[in-house]
Protein backbone atom coordinates (compact mmCIF):
# COMPACT_ATOMS: atom_id res chain seq x y z
CA UNK A 1 0.00 0.00 0.00
CA UNK A 2 1.39 3.41 -1.19
CA UNK A 3 1.25 5.41 1.73
CA UNK A 4 -0.35 3.29 4.53
CA UNK A 5 -2.51 4.54 7.53
CA UNK A 6 -3.69 3.36 10.83
CA UNK A 7 -7.11 2.18 9.21
CA UNK A 8 -8.06 1.08 13.03
CA UNK A 9 -7.42 4.59 14.53
CA UNK A 10 -8.71 6.32 11.65
CA UNK A 11 -11.66 4.57 10.03
CA UNK A 12 -14.00 5.01 12.92
CA UNK A 13 -16.91 7.11 14.13
CA UNK A 14 -19.24 6.62 11.18
CA UNK A 15 -16.58 7.12 8.57
CA UNK A 16 -13.06 8.48 9.07
CA UNK A 17 -11.16 11.22 11.03
CA UNK A 18 -7.88 12.33 11.54
CA UNK A 19 -5.09 15.27 11.72
CA UNK A 20 -4.13 16.20 7.92
CA UNK A 21 -1.63 15.60 6.52
CA UNK A 22 -0.18 13.38 9.61
CA UNK A 23 -3.05 10.68 10.69
CA UNK A 24 -5.34 11.12 7.09
CA UNK A 25 -4.29 12.33 3.23
CA UNK A 26 -6.72 12.46 0.37
CA UNK A 27 -5.73 8.89 -0.99
CA UNK A 28 -7.88 7.57 2.28
CA UNK A 29 -10.79 9.80 1.03
CA UNK A 30 -10.39 8.24 -2.69
CA UNK A 31 -10.23 4.38 -0.50
CA UNK A 32 -13.36 4.80 1.17
CA UNK A 33 -15.53 6.07 -1.86
CA UNK A 34 -14.18 3.28 -4.34
CA UNK A 35 -14.79 0.63 -0.93
CA UNK A 36 -17.85 2.02 0.39
CA UNK A 37 -19.40 1.63 -3.45
CA UNK A 38 -18.22 -1.92 -3.61
CA UNK A 39 -19.35 -2.65 0.00
CA UNK A 40 -22.93 -0.92 0.11
CA UNK A 41 -23.00 -2.37 -3.83
CA UNK A 42 -24.21 1.02 -5.30
CA UNK A 43 -24.93 2.57 -8.50
CA UNK A 44 -25.65 6.44 -6.90
CA UNK A 45 -23.71 8.65 -4.24
CA UNK A 46 -24.51 11.46 -3.29
CA UNK A 47 -21.42 13.98 -2.06
CA UNK A 48 -21.20 17.47 0.18
CA UNK A 49 -18.62 19.50 1.69
CA UNK A 50 -18.07 22.34 4.34
CA UNK A 51 -16.81 24.51 1.53
CA UNK A 52 -13.06 24.57 3.54
CA UNK A 53 -10.37 23.97 0.51
CA UNK A 54 -9.30 20.89 2.75
CA UNK A 55 -12.39 18.87 2.24
CA UNK A 56 -12.98 20.09 -1.19
CA UNK A 57 -9.69 18.45 -2.40
CA UNK A 58 -10.83 15.29 0.23
CA UNK A 59 -14.40 15.38 -1.52
CA UNK A 60 -13.20 15.60 -5.07
CA UNK A 61 -11.00 12.39 -4.34
CA UNK A 62 -13.81 10.73 -2.68
CA UNK A 63 -15.86 10.81 -6.10
CA UNK A 64 -12.98 9.67 -8.10
CA UNK A 65 -13.02 6.78 -5.71
CA UNK A 66 -16.33 6.09 -6.22
CA UNK A 67 -16.55 5.98 -9.64
CA UNK A 68 -13.50 3.76 -9.99
CA UNK A 69 -15.33 0.86 -8.10
CA UNK A 70 -14.80 -2.67 -10.10
CA UNK A 71 -17.94 -3.01 -12.10
CA UNK A 72 -20.90 -0.52 -10.30
CA UNK A 73 -20.57 2.52 -12.81
CA UNK A 74 -21.58 4.72 -9.85
CA UNK A 75 -22.76 8.41 -10.87
CA UNK A 76 -21.74 10.55 -8.05
CA UNK A 77 -23.47 13.73 -7.33
CA UNK A 78 -21.73 16.00 -6.45
CA UNK A 79 -23.38 18.89 -4.03
CA UNK A 80 -20.65 21.33 -3.36
CA UNK A 81 -20.44 23.06 -0.68
CA UNK A 82 -23.25 22.62 1.98
CA UNK A 83 -24.62 21.57 5.08
CA UNK A 84 -24.94 18.14 6.73
CA UNK A 85 -28.51 18.76 6.73
CA UNK A 86 -28.57 19.53 3.14
CA UNK A 87 -26.79 16.48 2.51
CA UNK A 88 -29.23 14.54 4.10
CA UNK A 89 -32.35 15.99 1.98
CA UNK A 90 -30.59 15.51 -0.85
CA UNK A 91 -29.66 11.64 -0.21
CA UNK A 92 -33.63 11.09 -0.36
CA UNK A 93 -34.54 13.45 -3.22
CA UNK A 94 -35.28 11.82 -5.54
CA UNK A 95 -33.92 8.57 -5.03
CA UNK A 96 -32.65 6.94 -2.34
CA UNK A 97 -28.42 6.54 -2.32
CA UNK A 98 -26.25 6.52 -0.02
CA UNK A 99 -23.87 10.02 1.05
CA UNK A 100 -20.70 11.39 2.09
CA UNK A 101 -20.15 14.78 3.82
CA UNK A 102 -16.84 16.20 4.69
CA UNK A 103 -15.76 18.72 6.62
CA UNK A 104 -12.12 19.83 8.17
CA UNK A 105 -11.32 22.33 11.28
CA UNK A 106 -8.38 24.24 12.25
CA UNK A 107 -7.18 24.21 15.64
CA UNK A 108 -3.56 25.37 16.49
CA UNK A 109 -1.38 24.22 14.04
CA UNK A 110 -3.12 21.31 12.46
CA UNK A 111 -6.49 20.13 10.81
CA UNK A 112 -8.87 17.97 11.70
CA UNK A 113 -10.63 15.91 8.25
CA UNK A 114 -13.98 14.34 9.18
CA UNK A 115 -15.54 12.13 6.57
CA UNK A 116 -18.79 10.61 7.58
CA UNK A 117 -20.39 7.99 5.40
CA UNK A 118 -24.44 7.21 5.49
CA UNK A 119 -26.12 4.62 3.91
CA UNK A 120 -29.12 4.93 1.59
CA UNK A 121 -31.71 5.15 4.62
CA UNK A 122 -29.31 8.35 6.12
CA UNK A 123 -27.80 6.73 8.67
CA UNK A 124 -23.69 6.52 9.73
CA UNK A 125 -21.77 3.54 8.68
CA UNK A 126 -20.85 1.55 11.51
CA UNK A 127 -19.26 -1.67 11.91
CA UNK A 128 -22.57 -3.47 11.64
CA UNK A 129 -23.58 -1.46 8.45
CA UNK A 130 -20.39 -2.07 6.13
CA UNK A 131 -17.52 0.17 8.09
CA UNK A 132 -15.80 -2.50 9.50
CA UNK A 133 -15.83 -4.53 5.81
CA UNK A 134 -15.13 -1.10 4.36
CA UNK A 135 -11.80 -1.12 7.04
CA UNK A 136 -10.95 -4.34 6.63
CA UNK A 137 -10.25 -3.72 2.55
CA UNK A 138 -7.99 -1.21 2.91
CA UNK A 139 -6.16 -2.64 5.70
CA UNK A 140 -5.67 -5.70 3.34
CA UNK A 141 -4.70 -3.15 0.59
CA UNK A 142 -7.50 -4.87 -1.53
CA UNK A 143 -9.10 -1.42 -2.41
CA UNK A 144 -11.16 -2.20 -5.77
CA UNK A 145 -10.27 -1.36 -8.93
CA UNK A 146 -12.73 -0.54 -12.59
CA UNK A 147 -12.44 -3.62 -13.99
CA UNK A 148 -12.27 -1.77 -17.45
CA UNK A 149 -13.21 1.55 -18.61
CA UNK A 150 -16.75 1.17 -19.40
CA UNK A 151 -17.27 0.15 -15.54
CA UNK A 152 -16.28 3.84 -14.76
CA UNK A 153 -19.12 6.12 -13.53
CA UNK A 154 -19.82 9.71 -13.98
CA UNK A 155 -19.57 13.05 -11.51
CA UNK A 156 -22.10 15.33 -11.97
CA UNK A 157 -22.54 18.63 -10.42
CA UNK A 158 -25.47 19.43 -8.28
CA UNK A 159 -27.48 21.50 -9.41
CA UNK A 160 -26.50 20.91 -13.21
CA UNK A 161 -24.70 22.84 -14.90
CA UNK A 162 -26.65 24.52 -17.95
CA UNK A 163 -26.04 26.27 -20.98
CA UNK A 164 -27.36 29.33 -21.90
CA UNK A 165 -30.28 28.11 -24.52
CA UNK A 166 -31.02 25.11 -21.66
CA UNK A 167 -32.70 27.84 -19.42
CA UNK A 168 -36.21 27.19 -18.88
Amino acid sequence: MLNPVDTAAVIRDGGAVGQYPDQIHEGVAWWLGACMIVTLQASRLTVAHDGHPVSAVFADRLCRGAINARHYACNVRHLGRQSEQELLAAMTDPHQAPGAWLSADVAESFTTVRIRLYDSHGALLDDANGLAAIRDFIAQDRVPIPVNTRAKGSIGSWPPRTTEGDRP
